[in-house]
């Protein structure tokens, strides 16, 4: 297969609101189709927004009035994900994808009724859109405003670099969703994300190396939280504003760090910290066959006489019909 350019789209969540960064995605369309870019992941939660700091009133045993106007505040910026006029939003989305000739894959919080999700949506350049991923697992108060995704978005596409599947965030690091990710013979894995620490890197590392593929982690570059008017709270000894439980700072909020690695876990583009942009790197899927030639987890290596993985992929929602 010919080489390939991968990319990770380090941008985040304006203060403006979903039209607002979803303009602000649009303006990439130039530098996109200048690196001829084939593969393009934007972080998790870019559309709707990634709350950071915020509690929306909620207490053990107790809800105040002032989270659920929130709630209803965060709702409304969620957008729907599917095919279609009703979804305008993701048609934007595959007019980018059409126009620069990049699959994207994009970290949105997704509207479903009055339920939200944390989801990824994926969109051909061809087809326009063909899929999404839910998040199996929202990770701690993530799961006050996120439902939780059921199997049947385990999602692998073909594509120009090769099979294209992933994860969202902290369910990267659940193995038996790996597994069953890797069963499905995914080349380049996708990795939006919010979390900018340094163990997030040598989380996609192994991912990469365990898995004998190419890693793509994008990850928000998010303003300060006052900028962004998330749950900021008055220090009492400084005046100074602050995310609870965090040192003053006017420091960004969500500081970046998407990277791109190989199938032999090393980094071949970031990580880029502190800074918005566009982070490309060529990548050859050749490489795949040479590194599983000594470990394969869905082939030689895979033990099937001895374990077995049994994953279901019906979906779980629940529609009622007259």
């Amino acid at each position: 297969m010919p080489k390939q350019v991968v990319a990770a789209l380090q941008v985040g969540t304006l203060p403006g609101g979903t039209q607002a960064t979803l303009d602000h995605i649009l303006s990439y369309a130039d530098e996109i189709k200048k690196n001829n870019v084939s593969l393009l992941v934007i972080p998790e939660a870019t559309l709707g927004g990634y709350p950071k700091g915020s509690n929306f009133g909620t207490y053990l045993g107790y809800r105040l009035d002032s989270g659920r106007e929130e709630y209803a505040r965060y709702h409304a910026q969620a957008i729907g994900i599917g095919a279609g006029e009703k979804y305008p939003e993701i048609n934007k989305l595959c007019q980018l994808s059409k126009t620069t000739g990049a699959f994207i894959c994009c970290g949105c919080v997704e509207r479903d009724g009055t339920t939200l999700y944390c989801t990824i949506a994926y969109i051909d350049p061809n087809v326009g859109y063909v899929g999404k991923h839910r998040k199996l697992t929202p990770t701690a108060t993530e799961r006050l405003v996120w439902g939780q995704g059921d199997g049947s978005t385990l999602n692998v596409f073909d594509t120009k670099v090769g099979k294209v599947g992933g994860a969202i965030c902290w369910e990267n690091m659940m193995p038996l969703l790996r597994q069953a990710m890797y069963s499905k013979g995914v080349e380049v894995w996708v990795a939006p994300t919010v979390d900018q620490r340094p163990i997030w890197r040598s989380v996609m590392q192994n991912l990469a190396y365990e898995g004998r593929l190419f890693v793509v982690s994008a990850v928000q570059l998010m303003t300060n939280a006052t900028e962004m008017g998330l749950g900021v709270v008055a220090d009492e000894s400084t005046g100074q504003r602050k995310l609870p439980g965090l040192e003053p700072t006017d420091d960004n909020c969500i500081n970046g760090g998407s990277m791109i690695v190989n199938p032999y876990g090393e980094i071949i583009a970031g990580p880029l910290i502190g800074e918005e942009g566009l982070l490309c790197a060529e990548i050859d899927t050749d490489m795949i066959v040479k590194a599983r030639y000594d470990f394969d987890l869905a082939g030689h290596y895979s033990r099937g006489d001895v374990f077995q993985l049994q994953v279901n992929e019906v979906s779980q929602d629940v529609k009622f019909s007259s």
